[in-house]
């Protein structure tokens, strides 16, 4: 562990000022994903011909790779973070789309039509209702999409000291610094990991009608059907 915490001058962060960084640039995108993501997925879900092409245009951002998406905003937005978190936010519309329409298409027919006999309108019935019983299926695949943008936040070294951890790689490579690598390496699975335990914890706080084991009875089945067909796995 000697020199572990030990950063160079050239980085121009402390230790702790990389996790700060690093945090920042794979958590603000996610955010903003599903903020994008929420209302795209009431379109997708009252509208189901849309559902298709929003998955496919997903699919098609997520395959461009990260250097492409640096080359053309790079021109508009320089060598800043916001260069950086662009793409995150676009990558991970791939998992949090269909975890929120999968979410959604969750809840029964029987407790929709309550919902519209009370009078509730679609907006007040997506927000009131719905989305507290997507609550699983939804925390599934912000799960992948954090823990994957954690990871992808390492690509921002390759426009400056925008990588945060992914920053002390390149040093490792330039001067011969193995103890760098293992410093990032560890640090980045060790912050993924925590972020993840978070929030396991926060959805138990906003699901206190499931079990720890996640599984439920009656209709709340389906809710933790909806979720298994996310990639939770994958976190």
């Amino acid at each position: 562990m000697n020199g572990f915490f030990d950063i160079p001058s050239a980085i121009q962060h402390s230790y702790t000022g990389l996790i700060l960084l690093h945090l920042e640039e794979a958590l603000v995108p996610v955010l903003a994903g599903l903020l994008l993501a929420l209302p795209i997925g009431l379109l997708c879900v009252h509208f189901d011909w849309l559902y298709a092409p929003v998955l496919w245009t997903s699919t098609v951002l997520y395959a461009i790779p990260s250097i492409a998406f640096f080359v053309v905003l790079i021109d508009y937005t320089g060598l800043s973070l916001l260069t950086v978190m662009i793409p995150l936010c676009l990558y991970s519309l791939v998992v949090l789309v269909p975890a929120v329409v999968d979410g959604v298409r969750s809840v029964s027919e029987e407790t929709n039509a309550a919902a519209s006999a009370m009078g509730i309108g679609l907006v007040r019935r997506y927000f009131q209702v719905q989305l507290p019983i997507a609550v699983p299926a939804i925390m599934a695949g912000l799960r992948v999409a954090v823990a994957s943008s954690i990871s992808l936040v390492s690509v921002g070294a390759l426009i400056g000291n925008q990588g945060a951890f992914g920053n002390l790689l390149t040093y490792a490579q330039l001067y011969g610094l193995p103890r760098l690598a293992v410093t990032a390496v560890v640090t980045i699975a060790v912050l993924a990991i925590a972020i993840d335990a978070l929030l396991v914890l926060l959805k138990r706080l906003l699901t206190p009608w499931q079990p720890p084991s996640g599984g439920t009875a009656g209709r709340s089945g389906a809710t933790a059907a909806g979720a298994a067909r996310t990639p939770e796995g994958a976190s």
